[in-house]
């Protein structure tokens, strides 16, 4: 079976290869304290079972509940932030053409509730004007903020474009199993739903059907996507020396040393998602306590003409992990000049993967050079199978690095320091206190 595969050889330089594997016994623990519960954080660790809790009923209901929603709209608004919206849109922007959105079944999927733009939401309900649209709203308790705002102004110009009735049944919701503001709208309004588990935090629910639905709307195959992370689960829970352990060991090895940033770095410009759920993975869940990896993301070749200097010859604080993608969907070779002003002839013929692939080589070779260590992911190819696995893969990893830590990886209570003071400052009630408070401050 073709699998995701995790290469750090090419960090022996920084840190000895005994150095990586004396942590293997630390890590196996850290696994262990996920497996039998008595992790720090014990109470968010349902999705490690995740793979086989999300049952072929499950995923029949959900795709059945995504056919409806495309049979009756043109296009679909996805409303959630943090982990309620940015796995969904990994899977999407890297399955996707890249210049047709995400129109695999003829759908197009927008997003909403991720920021507080006043033009962003003036230009979306003006786009939504002529469109026949429906909502799919995420959001454990219905009272976030940025989600809140934008279920708040979809769901009144949804409901006056078709009326009550019609709307509901153009909304689904993915909420609380029992409680909270969005459940209780849900029960009164008839909504199509489905549950986020409640041992399952934001950042770990992409293969639930947080992720599940908006990927099956947009008409990509959950089932390989399940398939996937079930095959990476099995290796990971029951392989004591699994990629999970190694990648958990070399990267806190290299923290340990002094390198506290990593750059997840990429060379299809497909996998900018990937990191950007990467990021809020890895940086809620470790960043804490006055600890931590700084999780960074690059897009090569891009971003060697912009950040490319700093990684060569910056401050030596940084590590890189490479995702390197083996085989590309399409074949386009370069064509011959015959005036060749550009001096190019000499790729006359190649494809342009392997001349990027060249330029993969050659940039993780010159930032050894530089001083940065580097450790290499490998998918075979971008589908969903390999996805599901490379998910996987990354959630185990960061429950492992975020034991290792000492620290909890499950919660994440410096994300509620500046709600708090958005929401003293705009004098909600209750909050006349700390209102003062910061106002003394301005």
């Amino acid at each position: 079976m073709s699998s995701v595969k995790f290469d750090y050889s090419k960090i022996y330089n920084f840190v000895a290869k005994d150095e990586v594997k004396a942590l293997y016994p630390e890590a196996q623990e850290a696994l262990k304290s996920l497996k039998n519960g008595t992790s720090k954080g014990n109470d968010f660790l349902g999705w490690l079972d995740t793979p086989n809790d999300i049952t072929p009923e499950i995923l029949a209901d959900i795709e059945k509940t995504a056919a409806d929603l495309r049979a009756r709209t043109q296009v679909v608004v996805v409303i959630g932030i943090g982990g309620s919206y940015l796995g969904a849109r990994a899977v999407m922007e890297t399955l996707a053409d890249s210049f047709h959105n995400f129109d695999k079944a003829d759908m197009k999927v927008i997003f909403a509730g991720h920021n507080i733009g006043e033009d962003y939401y003036h230009e979306l309900l003006n786009y939504l004007g002529n469109k026949e649209f429906g909502i799919c709203v995420i959001s454990k308790s219905g009272a976030t903020t940025e989600p809140a705002i934008a279920f708040r102004l979809l769901k009144e110009f949804l409901e006056k474009k078709v009326g009550r009735e019609e709307a509901a049944k153009r909304i689904v919701a993915i909420t609380d199993g029992s409680k909270g503001a969005l459940r209780t709208l849900a029960d009164q309004e008839n909504y199509k739903t489905f549950v986020i588990p409640d041992n399952v935090g934001g950042r770990f629910s992409a293969l639930t059907p947080v992720g599940l639905l908006p990927i099956a709307i947009a008409g990509f195959d959950i089932c390989a996507l399940m398939q996937g992370a079930s095959e990476m689960r099995k290796e990971c829970l029951d392989n004591t020396e699994s990629i999970a352990i190694e990648y958990a060991a070399a990267r806190t090895a290299l923290y340990r040393k002094g390198y506290v940033v990593e750059i997840l770095a990429n060379f299809n410009p497909k996998l900018h998602y990937i990191t950007e759920w990467w990021k809020q993975l890895y940086g809620e869940s470790e960043g804490k306590e006055n600890k931590g990896i700084f999780p960074a993301g690059a897009d090569f070749t891009t971003d060697l003409h912009s950040m490319g200097q700093y990684i060569q010859q910056g401050l030596r604080m940084l590590m890189e992990t490479i995702i390197s993608v083996e085989k590309s969907n399409y074949k386009v070779e370069i064509p011959s000049d015959v005036a060749n002003l550009d001096n190019l002839n000499f790729l006359t013929g190649k494809r342009i993967d392997e001349v990027n692939k060249m330029a993969e080589l050659g940039t993780q070779i010159a930032h050894i050079d530089g001083g940065v260590p580097n450790m290499k992911i490998t998918l075979p190819s971008l589908s969903e199978q390999y996805i599901g696995q490379l998910f996987f893969f990354f959630e185990v990893a960061c429950g492992i690095s975020g034991n290792m830590l000492g620290v909890n990886p499950f919660d994440q209570p410096g994300v509620e320091d500046y709600k708090n003071n958005m929401f003293a400052l705009l004098e909600k009630p209750g909050y006349e206190e700390a209102t003062k408070a910061i106002k003394a401050k301005l």
